[in-house]
């Protein structure tokens, strides 16, 4: 049973920048297309990015105006997502997740506990 590990959230000034990660154990990491979701207080859980096997194709949510990236490393793996210019809006439980081929906005299997993204203003 795949099990996901996120972390490096927590309370950031707006502007600034956060790193997190994703740790996948109990499959085959590099197998699995990822994607990265966030849930905001009394809101539904919403997209944010999803990336390929290799990390060769990417997409995210057209919201995010290019400030954040996805990247994986299937050696370690460990799934990334660099934010940067954060936003009060930001603010949000980011959770990872397999997703699906055809639609890199569909998630698959059970989610972990995410981890907490707090921007203040």
């Amino acid at each position: 049973q795949v099990q996901l590990e996120e972390s490096g959230g927590g309370l950031v000034q707006a502007g600034g920048s956060l790193r997190l990660s994703c740790a996948v154990s109990g499959g085959t990491f590099s197998s699995y297309l990822m994607g990265w979701f966030r849930q905001a207080p009394g809101k539904e859980r919403e997209y944010v990015a999803g990336i390929n096997t290799n990390g060769g194709r990417t997409n995210y949510a057209e919201s995010l105006r290019g400030r954040f990236t996805i990247s994986r490393d299937n050696a370690k793996n460990t799934l990334f997502l660099q934010m940067n210019t954060l936003e009060p809006e930001d603010t949000a439980v980011y959770y990872c997740n397999k997703v699906d081929y055809y639609n890199l906005r569909t998630p698959l299997g059970a989610w972990g506990q995410g981890t907490q993204v707090t921007v203040s203003s």
